[in-house]
């Protein structure tokens, strides 16, 4: 079977990697891209530690919390795709570009909200930028990039600086929280877009589909639809439970449009997720990798953020100290990690990642209702490291053998997956924390779950990708 690997680079600034090496080009490409991805990520962290401040500011309550971080997710996850294949179609620079200057307005009306419809208006129009920046930009990368020793150490440094960015959003947050206030967080994030944004002009160098085949317009109705109402649904539930007639409603209009959306990409001349490409065993169980590996990891931040400050009664400071060490983990860990898929694979470094993040989440069962910083800074720390050598394995996993005029498919399910990992995370099992009576306990509930889920993922993956590969 012959496959086709082209892909239209327009412009003068097209990149092309020599040998094993990366040209100082190649660099400075990577830079930008992965100055996209760290700005996004520490978009979702640097505000966590400051939500305890800034629910009290504006007014919102504790089971209300998560929506900050909700509203940032829900279009993030659910326009991935779609932008995704727009920026295949009608090149992955201008849609890049586009998505970076409505991050930036969107941090700037988050700084000056004035009450929580303000604050959480200017987060979904944050989740909309970044809906387009992340699938562009990974795209960016896995067609600058060729598979091989290449593709895999820039999506190395990626992932690194994926992890490093929401460790140090921890860090930073915790800091200008406590000194300059929770505003300071989202004019941090205004700034940094437009730095990128005058850096990437010259850089970047346009590429899209060498054809410009129709636009799947019902697959992205019914996906985004879809996910946007699944999405709620989850959210919802973690406010006022399950029983809720909206979320019941919202739950079941999701279910069936993700349905159709099966049906439709399966009569599509042009289908905006390429069903084959599912049916593909390393797409199919490595995207459930990825989206337990996120989804379980985030629940553990924001839960164990509510502890130290709520239950040991940490400063927002100390909070992010006990983050950063966890940020230097990560950053050991991506270093290693390539070394360790280049030696093992990408699939057992999957299922070992995996194992790893269970079990010590695990180990965070161990911390008291009077002290525990110490054992959550060593187990959320190794975790984490763990946790970082799922997603760089999982992004090699999902995007090798596919042809780079599919690669903004393949990239949009990889970032789909991660930010609904991101997204789901919470409300499953934020809940149990936030409408407890007792905090402690419904923390410890949900780091016994969240492990126990990703223990068994990992064994179902383990299975799924052997086979597979057999």
């Amino acid at each position: 079977m012959t496959i086709d690997t082209q892909t239209a680079v327009t412009g003068p600034h097209t990149v092309a990697p020599e040998g094993h090496r990366l040209t100082g080009r190649a660099r400075l490409v990577l830079f930008v891209l992965c100055a996209a991805q760290f700005m996004v990520a520490l978009d979702f962290s640097v505000l966590n530690v400051a939500l305890p401040v800034l629910g009290k500011d504006l007014g919102l309550s504790r089971s209300a919390l998560q929506w900050a971080v909700t509203a940032f997710a829900l279009p993030s996850g659910g326009f991935l795709l779609l932008f995704g294949r727009i920026a295949d179609l009608y090149g992955r620079k201008r849609l890049f570009l586009a998505g970076l200057a409505l991050f930036g307005g969107a941090s700037l009306l988050a700084t000056l909200a004035w009450d929580p419809t303000s604050f959480l208006t200017g987060r979904a129009l944050q989740g909309l930028g970044a809906a387009v920046v992340v699938p562009t930009g990974m795209s960016l990368l896995t067609t600058t990039f060729p598979e091989g020793p290449l593709r895999d150490k820039a999506l190395g440094i990626s992932g690194t600086l994926l992890s490093l960015g929401f460790t140090v959003g921890m860090v930073l947050g915790g800091v200008m929280t406590d000194t300059l206030g929770w505003r300071s967080t989202m004019g941090l994030l205004a700034a940094a877009a437009l730095i990128v944004l005058c850096l990437a002009p010259r850089l970047l160098p346009e590429s899209r589909t060498p054809e410009r085949p129709w636009l799947d317009v019902p697959g992205a109705i019914t996906v985004t639809g879809g996910l946007l109402a699944l999405i709620y649904a989850l959210s919802s539930a973690a406010e006022r439970g399950f029983g809720g007639t909206d979320v019941l409603v919202s739950l079941a209009a999701g279910v069936l449009l993700l349905a159709a959306f099966a049906v439709v990409e399966s009569k599509a001349p042009a289908p905006l997720v390429s069903l084959p490409m599912l049916k593909r065993g390393t797409v199919a169980w490595g995207n459930i990798g990825g989206l337990v590996t996120f989804s379980m990891m985030s629940t553990v931040v924001f839960v164990l953020t509510l502890y130290l400050q709520e239950t040991l009664g940490l400063s927002s400071f100390l909070t992010g100290l006990v983050f950063g060490v966890q940020g230097v983990a990560s950053a050991v860990a991506g270093s290693y990690a390539p070394r360790f898929i280049g030696r093992f694979g990408a699939r057992r470094t999957l299922v070992g990642s995996l194992l790893g993040q269970g079990v010590f989440t695990a180990a965070l069962l161990a911390v008291g209702a009077e002290s525990g910083a110490l054992l959550a800074t060593v187990a959320v720390s190794v975790a984490s490291m763990c946790h970082l050598g799922a997603i760089i394995s999982y992004g090699i996993i999902v995007t090798s053998g596919v042809p780079d005029a599919q690669q903004g498919l393949a990239t949009g399910l990889v970032t789909t997956t991660q930010q609904v990992g991101l997204t789901i995370g919470i409300p499953l099992l934020g809940v149990l924390a936030t409408t407890r009576t007792s905090l402690f306990d419904g923390v410890r509930t949900v780091l016994a779950l969240d492990a126990a889920l990703v223990t068994v993922v990992a064994l179902l993956v383990a299975v799924g990708l052997g086979r597979r590969t057999r």
